[in-house]
């Protein structure tokens, strides 16, 4: 018996909102390596679509959004909306829909050494995980706009692999 929506495949793309399309893309392109693929907008509607459809208040407006594709995994849009209703503060991970993308990379350190040059502001020192994530390290690091990111690494796996009977995608064999 299969569960869950029909046809699942996958995560196809994760969207977040900026508070500047061009620094944000700048941001994505030119420190962490990600490839514009295509932009669409302006959307403004006199109708109650943007509710109905995107729950914001419906005379908001996405002046833009921009597809990238940042090596192997699901891509992301960035969205700049003009918010009919004002503008809410960016959310930590410990707040009701808080978020993070992380990025997996070969060597830790190095990507560590690479984003510091950049003048990124990296959350202290990469961490080892324990228990069913030993062999992972991992670091938080922040937008120039302040969203978290995190950098992610476990070239020999995670002690879990060993044991279960599924195991997470991973991005050192992306056709897995």
């Amino acid at each position: 018996m299969t569960h869950g929506i029909p046809g699942l495949r996958g995560t196809e793309h994760i969207g977040f909102t900026v508070p500047d399309l061009d620094a944000a893309e700048d941001f994505f392109v030119n420190v962490i390596g990600c490839e514009r693929v295509y932009s669409l907008g302006p959307y403004v509607r006199d109708d109650d679509w943007m509710t109905e459809h995107l729950n914001v208040h419906p005379r908001t407006v996405i002046r833009e959004l921009r597809f990238f594709r940042c090596k192997h995994g699901p891509n992301f849009e960035i969205f700049e909306y003009e918010s009919a209703d004002g503008q809410n503060l960016q959310p930590r991970n410990s707040d009701i829909g808080g978020h993070h993308l992380a990025f997996y990379v070969d060597d830790m350190d190095a990507a560590v050494a690479y984003l510091r040059s950049k003048g990124v502001q990296v959350l202290g020192e990469p961490t080892a995980s324990k228990a069913a994530a030993e062999g992972q390290r991992w670091v938080y690091f922040l937008t120039p706009w302040g969203m978290q990111l995190e950098l992610v690494s476990f070239p020999n796996g995670k002690a879990y692999e060993a044991t279960s009977e599924v195991v997470l995608w991973d991005p050192r064999n992306p056709t897995a």
